[in-house]
């Protein structure tokens, strides 16, 4: 007798020259799974470059105070409607301000109003749409016609519709962005909240005791999470091109101050003198709203795949 046959596939293994045994195949669970958890890790191209093309624009408006190479209210007669230079990297506007410095400022605001308003939508038609939702009936109607007669009427519409009653000023911009905000919000949540109450969970949770508000916050907020952050990031682009329009119009922030609506307006009369007065704020509000819906894009198509792997 030999010692393979004592030892067996031990003694085999261990001979030299010997073939190293097969590695153990991996079962058709693993196989299913692994494709889901790369696709749940990789990032979409367009919600990267989202994010950081905002990151940078965030960073450059909050860093303005010390980035900005002049005060932004500083005017300088003499140098008025000055082309692109040394000591004014984008020019002068016709009171002989930077338009870099005011550019910079001004940016603070419209994204300050931006994010504020986007915040209280969200806020405001996530909580409105599971309360309507979890009731029904009567209330679930009545909210839902609300939001169809605001939903009719554009934003510029219910602006100048404010103005005449509240005049201009940061209020009347907030108030005409928020009144009909929120009412995608309210629809978004209210259909994932309809989605999701006649699952097992949820049964589980009423036969438990638990109050209305447990389930909001335990169970159906954290599944509306993803898909209520995906809609805010494109709306937020809306928002900003509106709070550009509005300032356009003379409804948002006045002088002295500045945002990159109102500094298009003035660059108007000087447009075929020097251009840079209007491609420069009007870049920066495509550059701020193209960086955030590139993102909120990414955020749904990664939710999608994520859904898909599922």
């Amino acid at each position: 007798m030999s010692v393979l046959d004592v030892f067996g596939d031990d003694a085999r293994r261990d001979e030299p020259g010997a073939a190293p045994p097969p590695s153990p195949s991996p079962s058709p669970a693993e196989t299913a799974t692994a494709p889901a958890r790369r696709g749940r890790g990789t990032w979409p191209p367009a919600l990267l470059a989202g994010s950081v093309l905002f990151g940078v624009i965030a960073t450059l408006l909050l860093l303005a105070p010390w980035l900005a190479p002049y005060p932004p209210a500083q005017q300088d007669l003499v140098a008025r409607l000055e082309g692109s230079s040394a000591a004014h990297l984008l020019g002068t506007d016709h009171l002989g301000r930077d338009v870099l410095s005011r550019l910079l400022d001004g940016g603070r605001f419209s994204l300050a109003v931006a994010s504020v308003t986007l915040l209280i939508c969200a806020v405001t038609g996530t909580l409105v749409g599971f309360v309507v939702a979890r009731r029904g009936g009567w209330l679930d109607t009545v909210v839902m016609r609300v939001t169809d007669i605001l939903l009719a009427f554009p934003e510029m519409v219910v602006a100048l519709f404010l103005v005449a009653i509240l005049g201009t000023g940061d209020l009347t911009l907030v108030l005409a962005l928020t009144i009909g905000g929120w009412t995608p919000f309210c629809r978004l949540a209210r259909g994932v909240a309809l989605e999701i109450n006649g699952r097992d969970f949820i049964e589980a949770a009423h036969a438990l005791g638990c109050s209305g508000w447990f389930i909001i916050r335990r169970h159906l907020l954290p599944n509306a999470l993803p898909p209520l952050l995906a809609h805010a990031a494109v709306r937020f682009g809306h928002k900003l091109i509106t709070v550009g329009a509005l300032s356009f119009l003379g409804l948002g922030v006045q002088p002295p101050f500045s945002d990159w609506g109102s500094m298009l307006s003035e660059a108007i009369p000087y447009l075929d003198r020097l251009p840079m007065l209007v491609l420069a704020p009007g870049a920066a509000i495509f550059i701020a709203a193209l960086s955030v819906t590139l993102a909120g894009r990414g955020l749904e198509t990664r939710r999608a795949r994520a859904g898909r792997s599922t």
